[in-house]
């Protein structure tokens, strides 16, 4: 029997519940995988609380690894037996076992894990395309990160060291500090005592940086504005404190004609080959050990009210997996 993680209305990590499910067989274009581990993002809570919208009831997560146990027709690229990951919609991970389209699917590696994949597809992936394809670097480039220890950021950092990219990354916590150092971080700024955007133009002789990465959102979209150089790019991917505030392009222009984006990892993958090129260029450095993934916190399924709880305290730090062996 399989077992999932369902919620019928949006709250409170105390609205999601355990229960038995039926999953079938797949249909065309489909497998059936039964997962080994589950990925735990911030983004789940989006989807729990409603800032995503979602059809309910639904499941829960986005992000899985585990192994192809039936495959449906039509089906050629993949076959049962074969290790996967994968990451993005439909809502459904946190599962012992579920039906899953081949076109989100991502072939493992022998060498990777499967709770280093549960851990590292959707962050290795968005560390990806933020370092790979929203704007140009070069080595010797600097750039701002939010978040540095967190899940994205200790590979963001890792990656962006191997590019000969600089990171000034910006902490809650000495410890977390220490975590964002030894992980990449060239400088690392304890945002609760040091002033962001004056520190940044002391680091950069006054220019600021050419790119700011921003996970954090309605609390730092201001100060992340104030620390990008002039004709410069700030990258709002994430929403972890809410939305960013509606956009002024006056102020854009007053501050030194800044560009400003909200990506989606989605239309970043959306394309097999560019999701093939991604993933690959990620698990390559990952067996190669040249970036490591630190899993910090593991939970059972049936412990995903208190791993929300603490996602959304603060109290995670790097990575966080369901392991279901």
């Amino acid at each position: 029997m399989a077992y999932a993680i369902r919620f019928y209305e949006p709250g409170g990590p105390e609205v999601m519940q355990w229960e038995k499910v039926e999953v079938g067989g797949p249909g065309a274009g489909e497998v059936r995988v039964r997962h080994e581990a589950v990925g735990l993002n911030f983004a789940d809570t989006y989807f729990r609380t409603g800032m995503y919208p979602a059809p309910l009831p639904a499941g829960m997560g986005v992000e899985g690894a585990g192994v192809i146990e039936a495959v449906g027709p039509g089906v050629t690229d993949f076959e049962v037996g074969d290790r996967v990951t994968y990451t993005g919609s439909p809502l459904g991970a946190y599962s012992t076992e579920r039906v899953m389209p081949v076109a989100s699917l991502i072939k493992l590696p022998e060498a990777i894990p499967f709770e280093t994949a549960a851990a590292s597809t959707m962050r290795g992936l968005t560390a990806a395309y933020l370092l790979r394809r929203i704007h140009p670097l070069a080595a010797g480039d600097t750039v701002l990160l939010h978040a540095a220890a967190g899940g994205v950021g200790l590979i963001f950092s890792q990656w962006a060291k191997l590019l000969g990219i600089n990171v000034i990354g910006t902490v809650s916590t000495d410890e977390k500090a220490e975590i964002a150092r030894a992980h990449g971080c060239g400088e690392v700024i304890v945002y609760r005592r040091e002033d962001v955007a004056a520190r940044v133009r002391e680091l950069t002789d006054g220019k600021g940086v050419p790119v700011v990465y921003d996970s954090i959102g309605a609390t730092t979209y201001e100060t992340s504005l104030d620390c990008v150089a002039r004709r410069g790019l700030l990258v709002c991917f994430g929403t972890a404190s809410g939305p960013i505030p509606p956009i002024n392009a006056m102020q854009l222009a007053v501050k030194g004609s800044l560009f400003v984006t909200r990506p989606a990892l989605a239309d970043y993958i959306a394309d097999a080959d560019e999701r093939a090129e991604l993933a690959g260029e990620l698990f390559g450095h990952i067996a190669s050990g040249a970036i490591k993934i630190e899993i910090n916190q593991r939970y059972a399924l049936t412990e995903c009210i208190q791993a929300h709880r603490d996602l959304e305290s603060g109290r995670s730090v790097g990575s966080s997996v369901f392991a279901l062996r």
